[in-house]
């Protein structure tokens, strides 16, 4: 039986490493994405069982690109956790209405990782 697979956002190398780590030690398989504009076209070409991101990024909108995954009927049912810096509250409320299920504090993530998934995977 194969690995459950996660796409796993990340331009910073830390905490994007660690939560790649973290994340095969939970028994996940882990795909990384760095290009927020090539974003949703690496979700389609994988289809992750959920799609962890970092919304702290300089090169592009990951907001955005949740928008358009939630908008495409062949993605739309994949859950997405996303995790931030807790003081940048516009862009955790951007990432809420554009549709991520999860946001999580960036200091907490990987101590909390296990839970926030069973939490973003529970069936709606």
């Amino acid at each position: 039986m194969s690995s459950p697979l996660v796409l796993l956002f990340y331009e910073k190398l830390m905490p994007g490493s660690q939560v790649v780590n973290r994340l095969q030690d939970l028994g996940y398989r882990v795909v990384s994405a760095t290009d927020p504009l090539k974003l949703v076209a690496e979700v389609r070409k994988h289809k992750p069982m959920v799609l962890v991101a970092d919304l702290d990024t300089k090169t592009g909108d990951i907001p955005d690109a949740i928008r358009e995954l939630k908008e495409d009927l062949e993605t739309q049912h994949i859950p997405v956790l996303a995790f931030a810096n807790l003081d940048d509250q516009a862009l955790q409320e951007r990432a809420r209405i554009a549709g991520a299920k999860l946001i999580a504090g960036r200091e907490g993530v990987l101590d909390q990782l296990a839970h926030l998934l069973d939490h973003v995977l529970e069936m709606d």
